[in-house]
């Protein structure tokens, strides 16, 4: 991708705005989505006897450190006692889980995010997979993740991760530059990561992901080209180049951050830009907005077969598959329901101690947003929106329908951002840098709305 977008482009489009993991997103959900509405939807996947396997997530959400960037649900204490309580409190989640859903359900993706999860230790790691085994069946060949800080893990620990039964891990490296990870309070000299995925490759883990971050304080074109150039040299399976989100009214640790140390807007979309030049030299395929895999990743194989989707974790391999989200704050997706579970540690743990599922809020979607997500999707994950597939698949005519819609993308278009045919509307070269400010035109909930500041920027 070697067209840059120009500087009066980037001022126009770039605006604040949803990542779309979801939608509707996590902002819209209601309080007056509760427990019941959750064990309803539990009940129905049970009743409907559902053979297609299910994703699970597990938020742990403690660290030793905190890293100034970040913006996760996390809690920074080295109080071991309150994160063994927490393994008590997700058992009983657990449980309650399956007495709604029934144990024995088939599950083909797992991913344990925080936080940090390796702030637990092996025993104790091995102690909650043993529980899930128990309660759900992992299929063979199954996506089973686990998020990692190189400073918590060692040569040794990769190997009982794998005897655990992780298949994938995630490195948050961030940057390598030794000035910008002093800047975040994040250092983790390259040769430690180095020697990890030395250490991954030859256990035989099937996909190892680097996440980097790029728009982070003392940050340059340069440095971070060089930052590129060092995590393709290690040969990741797959890399995330998330933008930065500066939202300090929103996110505590943020506040430590020295606002005119951040890169200019344009500078960040030159670092976005020459990324993707280097990935795509290397050989990785762009997957979209923040993804690269190589070529042979069953995430790149996912979006050559236009089986591309997005979940709360970004792109995933599995579209439409129900979500089960354990731990605090945790969002999951059952059938065409959204829930999100207690944000904070105490509200959590007394639902579960009451004998109830700790769900605070969630969404029913209805008949338009179950369309207005298949459209938005296909935006994010495909850069396309096929008439004839929204006709075939929820008898509506996109044109009679989205007409304010498709009237609204005049200035992409102008712009040389999308491209409007006879039977669909795609997303340029170009037009991939702004990929959220297409799928915005289509969001129902955004139009009108006058508190889009709580979103972070596009680029």
């Amino acid at each position: 991708m070697s067209a840059l977008i120009d500087e009066q482009t980037l001022a126009q489009f770039d605006v604040p705005g949803p990542r779309y993991t979801s939608y509707p997103t996590a902002d819209r959900f209601v309080e007056a989505f509760g427990e019941s509405d959750y064990q309803a939807a539990l009940g129905l996947r049970r009743q409907m006897r559902s053979q297609a396997p299910l994703s699970l997530y597990v938020h742990l959400p403690f660290c030793e450190s905190v890293c100034y960037y970040c913006a996760c649900n996390k809690v920074v204490t080295k109080n071991r006692s309150k994160a063994e309580a927490y393994l008590h409190d997700l058992a009983l989640e657990i449980d309650l889980q399956t007495r709604y859903l029934g144990e024995g359900q088939r599950l083909s993706q797992l991913h344990f995010g925080g936080g940090t999860p390796t702030y637990y230790s092996d025993e104790q790691l091995q102690g909650l997979m043993a529980l899930i085994r128990r309660k759900f069946e992992l299929v063979p060949g199954g996506e089973y993740s686990i998020e990692v800080d190189p400073r918590t893990i060692n040569p040794d620990r990769l190997k009982s991760l794998l005897n655990m039964g992780f298949s994938r891990l995630s490195f948050g490296v961030q940057d390598f530059d030794p000035v910008v990870q002093r800047a975040v309070h994040r250092v983790q000299p390259y040769a430690d990561v180095e020697r990890l995925m030395q250490t991954a490759r030859g256990l035989g883990f099937d996909s190892i992901n680097l996440d980097l971050i790029y728009g982070l304080p003392m940050q340059t074109p340069e440095s971070m080209a060089k930052t590129v150039e060092a995590t393709i040299a290690l040969g990741p399976d797959r890399v995330a180049l998330y933008g930065y989100a500066h939202l300090p009214a929103r996110f505590k640790p943020q506040r430590r951050i020295n606002e005119h140390e951040l890169p200019r807007a344009k500078d960040k979309v030159h670092m976005l830009a020459s990324a993707i030049e280097q990935m795509e030299r290397a050989g990785y395929v762009y997957i979209g907005m923040d993804h690269f895999a190589k070529p042979n990743d069953a995430l790149a194989v996912a979006r050559s077969q236009g089986r591309l989707h997005r979940n709360f974790q970004g792109y995933s391999t599995q579209p439409d598959c129900d979500l089960i989200a354990l731990g605090v704050s945790a969002i999951g997706r059952v059938g065409n329901t959204y829930s999100q579970n207690a944000k904070t540690l105490e509200e959590y743990s007394d639902a579960l101690h009451q004998g109830r599922l700790p769900i605070v809020k969630g969404m029913a979607l209805g008949q338009d947003d179950v369309l207005r997500r298949a459209v938005i999707m296909s935006i994010m994950c495909q850069g396309k929106l096929d008439f004839d597939a929204i006709r075939l698949g929820f008898g509506v005519d996109v044109e009679s329908y989205f007409e304010r819609e498709l009237e609204a993308l005049a200035p992409l278009a102008e712009a040389g951002l999308v491209e409007r045919g006879d039977d669909e509307i795609r997303v340029t070269e170009r037009g991939w840098y702004v990929v959220r400010a297409v799928a915005m035109g289509f969001d129902r909930y955004l139009q009108g709305d006058a508190q889009r500041q709580r979103f972070s920027k596009i680029i």
